[in-house]
């Protein structure tokens, strides 16, 4: 494990076995959590998205769920090297059960880098690790948006990113859940290639409506555009 930071006196801890790309950048700057906000990140890995909602008007209090207790483990040590430490739970659950005192309807937001692919879609890795964040081996996208429509309160977002391949399937779990889709945009990473990612924001109980914004470019010639770079302000490792 090693760890690095985010910015002065906060840190993530990352492994071969739980990492972090772009997309993490992507739907935390997406998902426009706000300080008020109780919010929940399913399948949380090391913790990313939660810790990057640090860096700016944190949510006032995050569960950050795993089904993997090295995961959690991991967040844990993140958050002791942090200072000050935020208000992050650490919870080792399996999100189809969710956990006893699991604070159902009582959240405004959800967030969710799920599993892109179909269980039985591709090569499965031998990593145990890698099979449960690459492929729906230990929940469905059924299963995360039902989750996600439990902890939500009325009208409360679930803000979560995906292939473009699985958007079909995604609508189609979220307004089964009774998340309405309300919010898309698309990925690209330039003006001349198709999207490789969206990010896509239902809300519980909401009306049929859905607003698409304008797609996100990651590079502009040589570097990322200033959009990109906003959003991200990491580096350009994890493009």
């Amino acid at each position: 494990m090693e760890f690095e930071a985010l910015q002065q006196g906060l840190y993530v801890c990352r492994s071969k076995s739980h990492s972090f790309g772009t997309d993490a950048f992507l739907l935390t700057g997406f998902c426009r959590y706000k300080a008020k906000d109780r919010a929940c990140d399913l399948g949380t890995g090391c913790g990313i998205i939660p810790l990057l909602m640090q860096r700016h008007l944190p949510p006032r209090e995050i569960y950050a769920v795993d089904i993997q207790p090295e995961a959690i483990s991991q967040l844990q040590a993140a958050l002791d090297a942090c200072d000050p430490v935020p208000v992050i739970h650490p919870v080792c659950a399996d999100l189809r059960t969710l956990w006893p005192d699991a604070p159902c309807g009582m959240l405004d937001l959800v967030t969710c880098n799920p599993p892109y692919f179909a269980e039985n879609a591709g090569f499965l890795s031998d990593a145990p690790s890698d099979r449960i964040a690459r492929h729906e081996t230990a929940c469905s996208m059924t299963d995360v948006c039902t989750a996600a429509a439990k902890l939500l309160k009325f009208h409360g977002r679930f803000c979560l990113c995906c292939r473009p391949e699985r958007m079909t399937d995604v609508m189609t779990a979220m307004r089964q859940a009774g998340l309405e889709p309300k919010r898309l945009r698309m990925v690209c990473k330039s003006p001349e290639s198709a999207p490789w990612l969206f990010l896509v924001e239902g809300v519980k109980g909401a009306k049929p409506f859905l607003r698409v914004e304008p797609a996100l470019f990651m590079r502009s010639g040589a570097g990322m555009t200033d959009e990109a770079a906003q959003i991200c302000h990491y580096g350009e490792n994890y493009l």
